[in-house]
């Protein structure tokens, strides 16, 4: 272990020097598919062609993914500044000005972090910025400022120093007790204490225990687990390691979804470094301690994210949840002890034991201790990851980070928790975002899943949507689960295309109920609700479906009718033109008209018509 203090110090007086200009590009998932790699090779271009001593690395997403791909900057004793939208075309003038010229280009920059020099003019610091001014990054706190991918920057920035104070001076129960005191809560969704539920695998009688990480992350506008595991790996394979330690298990599988390539690039990465500085596999540190990871590429299916399930799979069997108790923490993984925690909870871990357990349960709230991340989606200005100290509001959430709606539009409702998630409408913007006050309310923490809507948002709709997913995601071993998604998926369908009538909201909500109430895992327990909060919050728009016929967010195409003004219309014939089902006649300079019997309702004629004739109704 002094090896690794001495490693930490080296490279941290590398890391300080600082002698040359640096340019990180962010290459994460979200980085790449804006277009990450093209910037990079345009860098790397137009550095060689003017022949410039220039550092360029990589880095994961800093959070902004509204703003990808971003790239930063950083001249030696000046602010590391990021800038976000850059093309290829930007980077000759970005390299001029900035590189060259040493100035930064103020009006393409999003954020500058602190430095040695004085901040730069007219670029936001990045603790105090409109975006990061509200967060408290503790799991990103390395996610776009360091090489996900170099071992020697996580030593640099305090990696492994928990490690080194667990193996040296703790015990296992050491260990359980601090994060007890943390009040660290499972980060997956069901918020059960990670410490309880530590206590309870260690306790568990057993020569051979196991730790599994759970890395499905399936829900849809979810991205935490992938943003952590491609942005800061070995903090998630340390925090796995110290709870080997603490529940006394020698091997571990991190069960992550195939769909996930770069995640599992850079994890295989990570272990195979740490193995070869000897921080997993045998002896570690020197101490005796033994600890062998592996990865379990899952094949995609949601159900795999309930723990019973994702075991059965990482054995090699259907992924299909069993009967509890018994609880994993007494058989789980081929019928041994095994402690299950999702990506989040073991990357805090960490911090809570370099910094103290007092130190996390300082933040956030009486019963949901220290910070979360988030995944904000739809439709709101700024979407990305963010990291927040639980019992926020959904406000500052919403307007204070993400910058409020698009557009300006009204806010309508957001999904917490997932397809398994509750919708919230605008009365609840002040809700404190903990686990106790969202399940009042009729959502769920969930994963961290978070999905804005907008007043052009049909709730009807919207239920239906997510309860598709769940009903197609069913593994169909539990009859509540199985046959009552599909007659809710049905009654949802009815309502949408204007054929619904009202008993059918009382069949529907009993439905849920029975669901909730009878299924055997969480998928099925939690799918209805989406049904039961829009019920709840926006049963005037089921009535509005039902009486009316009607879709008061113009969205139900069952229930939309095209028409064209022929005050209006010039019979240009641009709307016949567009139209894939014919429906649409008339002469050439003369008005035309819509057949309502072939019109299939898809908008391609009202998109196309430059003169406001046509309208939906």
């Amino acid at each position: 272990m002094q090896d690794l203090k001495e490693w930490r110090e080296t490279l941290q007086q590398q890391s300080h020097r600082g002698d040359r200009p640096s340019i990180t590009v962010g290459m994460s998932t979200c980085g790449q598919a804006a277009g990450g790699a093209k910037v990079m090779a345009a860098l790397e271009d137009e550095i060689a062609r003017r022949g410039l001593q220039v550092d360029i690395s990589q880095t994961s997403c800093i959070g902004m993914c509204y703003a990808e791909p971003i790239v930063e900057v950083a001249l030696p004793g000046k602010p590391r500044v990021f800038y976000g939208d850059v093309t290829p075309e930007r980077v000759p003038g970005l390299i001029e000005k900035h590189v060259v010229q040493g100035e930064p280009v103020t009006e393409w920059a999003l954020i500058q972090v602190p430095g040695e020099a004085n901040p730069y003019e007219g670029i936001p610091v990045m603790p105090g910025s409109t975006y990061y001014g509200r967060q408290v990054r503790v799991v990103t706190s390395r996610l776009g400022l360091t090489n996900p991918e170099s071992l020697e920057e996580y030593i640099a920035t305090g990696g492994y120093e928990a490690l080194e104070k667990v193996l040296g001076q703790m015990t296992p129960e050491q260990v359980i007790e601090e994060i007890k005191i943390s009040g660290l809560r499972g980060r997956g969704g069901a918020g059960f204490p990670t410490g309880l539920k530590w206590g309870f695998t260690r306790s568990a009688p057993g020569d051979k225990k196991y730790v599994v990480c759970n890395a499905d992350e399936g829900d849809p506008g979810a991205f935490m687990d992938r943003s952590v595991l491609e942005g800061d790996p070995f903090s998630v394979i340390e925090g796995m390691t110290i709870a080997a330690y603490a529940i006394g298990a020698d091997e571990g599988y991190i069960y992550c979804r195939a769909e996930y390539p770069l995640a599992i690039k850079r994890l295989k990465m990570a272990i195979a470094a740490a193995g070869e500085k000897g921080l997993l596999g045998q002896n570690i540190l020197g101490t005796g301690f033994n600890f062998d990871l592996h990865i379990k590429a899952g094949a995609g299916a949601f159900v795999c994210g309930e723990e019973t399930a994702l075991l059965a799979s990482i054995e090699g069997k259907r992924g299909m949840p069993r009967v509890r108790p018994p609880f994993p923490a007494q058989q789980g993984l081929w019928g041994k002890p095994t402690n299950i925690n999702n990506v989040e909870t073991y990357a805090n871990v960490p911090f809570i034991i370099k910094n103290g357990g007092q130190w996390f349960a300082a933040m956030g709230t009486e019963k949901s201790k220290g910070t979360k991340v988030f995944c904000l989606t739809g439709k709101v200005k700024k979407t990305g990851l963010i990291e927040v100290p639980m019992g926020i509001t959904l406000r500052e959430i919403i307007f204070d980070i993400a910058g409020g709606i698009q557009d300006d539009k009204q806010f309508k409702a957001v999904q917490i928790g997932g397809p398994s998630g509750g919708c919230l409408p605008e009365d609840k913007l002040d809700l404190p975002v903990d686990y106790d006050s969202l399940t009042r309310a009729g959502a769920i923490m969930g994963s961290g899943g978070m999905v804005v809507m907008d007043e052009n948002t049909c709730m009807v709709d919207v239920a239906r949507f997510f309860l598709n997913f769940t009903q197609a995601e069913s593994c169909g071993k539990c009859t509540p689960c199985r046959e009552g998604t599909k007659r809710m998926l049905e009654i949802l369908t009815r309502i949408c295309e204007g054929q619904g009538k009202m008993e059918d909201l009382d069949t529907l909500e009993r439905l849920a109920r029975v669901v909730k109430n009878t299924a055997l895992c969480g998928l099925g327990q939690t799918c209805p609700n989406p049904i039961l909060s829009t019920l709840q919050y926006f049963r005037h728009e089921y009535e509005a479906h039902i009486k009316d016929k009607r879709c008061p967010a113009h969205v139900c195409q069952a229930l939309l009718v095209y028409t064209i003004d022929a005050g209006k219309c010039t019979g240009c014939g641009a709307c016949a033109r567009a139209c894939p089902a014919g429906a649409i006649s008339g002469e050439k300079k003369q008005p035309h008209r819509i057949d309502p019997a072939l019109c299939i309702k898809c908008g391609s004629c009202m998109e196309k018509c430059k003169f406001g004739a046509i309208s939906r109704l």
